[in-house]
């Protein structure tokens, strides 16, 4: 399975909700669990794979339901790209990337999404300012989840 398909695979189980899933050959194998809160199966007729979202839930991260926490978010919103760890700066002794007030640039990096060990630059995809920060770092993160608020 390549790297790309994987991603998409962890993608499509955080969206789903989905307890557990593993996936596994002869020279692979892959388990995933998720959130503790979420439903430990499908109900029937339920695909696991949703072939459509409204383009406002994706890019709010509403794909979970929780459309009334969108109502409190103003402005910009940077979402994350990819399920992973949230870390706001570069390593552990070093400042973060952005803090609230600062202003930034299309393209200036806000912060890192680990996923799989690999680090992922998320980069402004506006230029303003920072006016809230949703994730704490080290904290769990989920696809289309917001992350940060530009005024």
């Amino acid at each position: 399975m390549e790297f790309e398909q994987v991603l998409e695979l962890v993608d499509r189980v955080a969206a789903a909700g989905l307890s557990s899933f593993v996936y596994e050959t002869a020279d692979t194998k892959i388990a995933l669990k998720g959130r503790e809160n979420g439903p430990a199966a499908l109900p029937a007729g339920v695909s696991a794979f949703p072939q459509h979202q409204e383009p406002e839930a994706a890019a709010a991260g509403l794909g979970d339901g929780s459309r009334e926490n969108a109502l409190q978010l103003s402005g910009r919103i940077v979402t994350s790209p990819l399920v992973g760890t949230f870390y706001a700066a570069p390593s552990e002794d070093a400042a973060p990337y952005v803090k609230v007030g600062d202003s930034v640039k299309k393209g200036q990096i806000l912060a890192i999404v680990e996923a799989m060990k690999l680090m992922n630059e998320i980069e402004s995809e506006y230029d303003g300012v920072v006016s809230r920060i949703l994730v704490k770092d080290g904290e769990p993160v989920e696809y289309g989840q917001p992350l940060f608020c530009l005024e």
